[in-house]
């Protein structure tokens, strides 16, 4: 009578009963997609506080270039080794400024070749900076990107094998009622949903921090031209300079 009974129960189709109800190869789709978004979660909430903390010390150190402090002062305050891009681009862009100054090569013969040449040393060391700068915002995007094209495949895969098992089931038992081939057909499908879970949001958050991460390089590159335009704007007044001291 019990073991009537146990026959008539019906199927738990909870998503643990699922998963323990699959086969090895089921169990290790299962468990690989969920650390893969376990792992694109990660890199989400990390881009997350990380985009939004640049943008806010973006924001404070532009105030301050554009306060009408002098630019010297500015950096100055950010200290030796700032860690922050924007203050990394100031304070390179002045010490090439006061070296070829100390050098003497900004007066006399030749100034206008030297002061050239000074302009494209610090727009070369600025693209690098820009260049490094992208480098690190952009770390983890890649693996976001592989998670959100890789996860519908493997999902798909598990569907595969959970669709092949109820062919199975119905060969082995010559039956097509939906009770034999209802937990074999519950696994694939769910093997499909949790491939589509992690893909949706690594999907997502890869198109948004890409655009983020443009942005960001945007900015310093814009940041990086004006920069420049200010040390043009020392070079076209050296002669009043010059005076002066």
């Amino acid at each position: 009578m019990d073991s009537l009974a146990g026959a008539l129960a019906p199927t738990n189709f909870s998503a643990l009963a699922i998963f323990m109800r699959g086969d090895f190869v089921v169990k290790g789709v299962l468990l690989g997609l969920m650390l893969a978004s376990l792992w694109s979660w990660t890199v989400i909430i990390d881009k997350l506080f990380r985009f939004h903390a640049l943008g806010k010390e973006a924001d404070r150190f532009e105030d301050q270039v554009n306060s009408g402090r002098s630019l010297e002062d500015v950096a100055a305050e950010a200290g030796e080794r700032p860690r922050q891009a924007l203050p990394r681009m100031l304070q390179a862009a002045l010490k090439e400024w006061r070296d070829a100054r100390a050098k003497g090569g900004l007066q006399g013969p030749g100034a206008d070749s030297h002061a050239a040449m000074l302009l494209g040393r610090i727009d070369r060391l600025l693209d690098s900076i820009i260049a490094r700068e992208t480098r690190r915002v952009e770390e983890g995007l890649g693996s976001l990107a592989i998670v959100a094209t890789a996860s519908p495949f493997v999902g798909l895969f598990g569907t595969v094998w959970g669709i092949m098992h109820a062919f199975v089931a119905i060969a082995a038992q010559k039956n097509t009622n939906l009770a034999v081939v209802a937990p074999s057909i519950a696994e694939a499908l769910f093997t499909t949903a949790i491939g589509l879970v992690a893909a949706i949001p690594a999907y997502i958050a890869y198109n948004k921090f890409s655009t983020d991460a443009g942005r960001f390089s945007g900015r310093l590159e814009g940041f990086a031209d004006d920069l420049a335009t200010a040390v043009a704007r020392r070079l076209s007044d050296r002669p009043a300079a010059a005076e002066r001291t």
